[in-house]
């Protein structure tokens, strides 16, 4: 059985910088591509940032682009989240999620339903 875990979540004052960290464990993974996404209270879970393992590829949501960068290690399947000049609207519970799908173009990234595999989420919350 495949585990996600997230941690790294926490308070922090809006202009201020966090960092997220993803690590999987267990079962046998032929990961494709990793991605964090966000879900707010009352708002639908969105896509901030993946990146894909054959190429090296990131991909930003439009929250994100400027502000974080996603980063890995695919050898370990890890993933990070560096989060810099957060604001309130940041604030959510961040998933990690694996995917173990190929896709060619890197848009297919930003869906939830092509990544298999989810962690229990981590909270953000940005204070003004």
């Amino acid at each position: 059985q495949v585990q996600v875990a997230e941690s790294g979540g926490g308070l922090v004052q809006a202009g201020g910088s966090l960092r997220l960290s993803c690590t999987t464990s267990g079962g046998t993974l032929s990961v494709r591509a990793m991605g964090w996404f966000r879900q707010a209270p009352g708002k639908e879970r969105e896509f901030v940032a993946g990146i894909r393992w054959n190429s090296g590829s990131t991909i930003y949501g439009e929250s994100a682009t400027g502000r974080f960068t996603i980063s890995g290690d695919n050898a370990k399947n890890a993933v990070f989240l560096e989060m810099n000049n957060v604001k309130f609207e940041d604030t959510a519970v961040y998933y990690c999620a694996v995917s173990n799908r190929m896709f060619v173009a890197n848009q297919f990234y930003k869906r939830a339903d092509i990544y298999t595999y989810w962690g229990q989420g981590t909270q953000v919350t940005v204070s003004s």
